[in-house]
């Protein structure tokens, strides 16, 4: 669409005013109720997709049901001082009392099943069994299951040996404390404070309460038919649940900075922008990675329903006010009120907004022109620069257990093992799958031995042989996220590679003068493949599979992006919004890096999805500020829609929960760093009348 398309497009929809607001109204209503019921369409695993342990945890899966993606309870005893844990009837007690309370369905290991002192601590006394649930598939349901049948564990292990001390402890327990610890009252005025600054900002900032209701109804009308745009994409092809996040803060923030264009400066940005942030996220989708194609894919309906909502909704919302006022006035009310003088000249596709300076994206009306200064860009864009320099060392995974929960019955658990002597690595065994031929005993030896490994079991009951296939527990001292850990699953997977010639390749025919039913001429456990699976792989996936393809898909989206922005706006306008995108992408992940990874917090890794959402994010922010600046639009949007933003996800997010305040926390720095660079390294534009004041001066 031109720009003096999109102009009409918007007078189209002044003349046809009530159609367009009951056609809105629908969208609001009815597709706010099809998207909350569309929501189970959402990939809700959290895990990526296509990798050797995916593909491990799947047929673990669906051969037993249980575990896979989905670490274990870890069920803890400490028994009084004169109890011996390596004695037989109290290593078989332990056990019974963790099968019965464990449920139907559930696999256990412990000390009694293998009788291998790993699953025994230094002082003793202390003992721990593995416990995977019968109902533990790696979606939403299947990890509330696992959370109440921690406390029916924990429940039963009490009540069956009440001399001793019993916790349960794992992963998923210390986030559901996390979550159930829920805020303190710094915390919940901390809230209520950010909830009170978004309703202030944009009624200061535009000087009307009109100024808060209206992006609020855009960001709604915006993120509802998004929604229901990504679900209905997700019929046809696996969209993660991660979307849920990205969609209404992306929104929110693109509707607070149009609103705060005049209405054809807002037009007509919009369209340059979203055709170029659209094709950018569409090339994001084109890449062969679940989380990928999700974040693309959500980022691609968000700017075309902003674009929708921008051209024939906002027109609708802004009042009527005589041109000439509105021109004259240079407050930000006026900059969203009425029509705008057409300007008398054109040099570009957007250059309706131009005055007398030449270029494809000059600026509005009469007035000097600010010229650019060297020192303050310099400024500006250092910051981003030094927090892109640590992004090359963020670690993705799920942060270390210790920093998850500070307090409750999992925490005391953890502590129960430290004290021990047992190490973190338990909450997160690997599982190798078997199958049918092998011996399942020869891969444990085998994987004993790789350095970093406390223990490698291959349990005998039931439940950890189905169908002639059976499973293998590895046990790790260090958690995956930590080098320890990762250096761990790479020693194992090569250890077994090593030992098993056709590993990773189970279709490979018999070589020459091989006898039937081997590979290779390798006959026994070496003419099968186990597969390495369980929670620990999954880091390691999204690290491979996703990450590895970071550096072909940001410039293929980058690329495209400028492509589009140079034709409708000029190379320079492109490569300052282009670049300036990417870099605030790669500057968000550099800060949750230093925040989080480094700083105070000391997660040691950060939640894999969060630097893919927080850097499309980002991107889409920077890159509609940079388009919107060039064509004439007001230097204060940008921090006025930056505060709104922060505003929003602090005052939905702000609690003791790690992995929310993560998200939350790259958000609202996404959004700040690019209101504070953005204003120094933006294109300088002809100023309107007086300069309006900062949004940090009218909080």
């Amino acid at each position: 669409m031109s720009t003096e398309r999109a102009v009409r497009a918007s007078e189209f929809a002044l003349r046809h005013r009530r159609a367009f607001g009951f056609a809105w109204l629908l969208v609001l209503l009815l597709g706010g109720a099809v998207a909350v019921a569309g929501l189970g369409r959402l990939d809700q695993s959290f895990t990526a997709s296509g990798g050797p342990g995916h593909r491990a945890n799947q047929a673990i899966q669906e051969r037993y049901g249980n575990g896979a993606a989905v670490a274990p309870l870890v069920a803890v005893v400490t028994w009084p001082a004169a109890t011996d844990v390596r004695d037989t009837a109290t290593a078989r007690r332990f056990a019974a009392a963790v099968g019965r309370a464990a449920g139907p369905g559930a696999r256990t290991v412990s000390y009694a099943d293998t009788g291998d002192p790993g699953f025994l601590g230094a002082d003793g006394r202390t003992a721990y069994a593995l416990v995977y649930p019968g109902a533990g598939k790696p979606d939403l349901a299947g990890l509330t299951a696992v959370e109440e049948a921690a406390g029916t564990l924990r429940a039963g292990l009490r009540s069956a040996l009440p001399e001793a001390r019993t916790e349960v402890t794992g992963v998923l327990p210390l986030q559901h404390d996390s979550a159930e610890a829920g805020p303190g009252p710094v915390a919940l005025a901390a809230k209520a404070a950010c909830a009170l600054g978004l309703l202030l900002l944009p009624a200061l900032a535009f000087r009307s309460p009109l100024g808060t209701v209206a992006p609020l109804l855009l960001a709604g009308a915006t993120s509802v038919g998004a929604l229901v745009l990504v679900e209905a994409v997700a019929g046809f092809t696996e969209i993660s649940f991660v979307v849920v996040y990205l969609v209404p803060v992306t929104a929110l923030v693109l509707a607070v900075h149009r609103w705060a264009q005049p209405p054809e400066t807002a037009a007509r940005s919009a369209v340059t922008a979203g055709a170029a942030g659209a094709a950018a996220c569409a090339a994001l989708a084109l890449f062969p990675a679940a989380f990928l194609r999700s974040v693309g894919i959500a980022g691609l309906a968000v700017w075309a329903l902003s674009t929708a909502t921008t051209l024939t909704l906002a027109p609708l919302l802004r009042p009527a006010r005589p041109a000439k006022t509105a021109a004259r006035t240079g407050s930000p009310r006026a900059a969203t009120a009425g029509r705008v003088r057409r300007p008398r000249a054109a040099t570009g596709p957007l250059a309706a907004t131009a005055g007398r300076v030449p270029g494809p994206l000059a600026a509005t009306t009469g007035g000097r022109v600010r010229r650019p200064r060297v020192l303050p860009a310099v400024l500006g864009l250092l910051p981003l620069v030094l927090l892109a320099g640590a992004a090359p060392l963020l670690r993705v995974g799920n942060p270390e257990a210790h920093t998850l929960v500070a307090s409750g019955p999992a925490r005391d658990g953890l502590d129960r093992l430290a004290a021990a002597g047992l190490p973190s690595g338990v909450l997160n065994p690997l599982e190798v799958l078997v199958p049918e031929g092998a011996d399942a005993a020869a891969v444990a030896a085998r994987a004993a031995r790789v350095p970093g490994v406390l223990l490698a079991a291959a349990p005998q009951a039931a439940g950890w042989r189905r169908g002639g296939a059976a499973l293998v527990v590895v046990v790790p001292e260090a958690e995956p996220m930590t080098p320890g850990g990762a250096a761990t699953l790479t020693s194992v997977r090569a250890a077994l590679a090593a030992a098993f010639p056709d590993a990773g390749h189970p279709e490979a025919a018999p070589g020459p003068g091989a006898a039937p039913g081997s590979r290779g001429g390798v006959t026994g456990p070496a003419a099968v493949t186990p597969l390495v699976g369980g929670s620990g792989v999954v880091d390691r996936d999204l690290v491979d599979g996703v990450y590895g393809l970071l550096p072909y898909a940001v410039p293929a989206a980058a690329l495209v992006a400028f492509g589009l922005l140079a034709a409708r706006a000029g190379a320079g306008v492109a490569a300052r919004a282009v670049c300036g995108g990417v870099l605030a992408a790669v500057g968000s992940a550099g800060a949750l890096t230093v925040l989080w990874q480094w700083g105070p917090p000391g997660t040691g890794a950060v939640t894999g999805w969060v630097p893919l959402v927080v850097g499309t994010f980002a991107f889409c922010v920077s890159l509609d500020r940079s388009v919107a600046l060039a064509a004439g639009g007001p230097g204060w949007a940008g921090p006025v829609a930056a505060g709104a933003g922060a505003f929003a996800v602090l005052a939905a997010g702000f609690g003791p929960q790690v992995e929310l305040a993560l998200l939350v926390s790259g958000f609202a720095m996404a959004v700040l760093l690019d209101a504070v660079t953005g204003g120094r390294t933006g294109r300088p534009v002809r100023e309107v009348g007086p300069v309006p004041r900062s949004s940090l001066q009218l909080v």
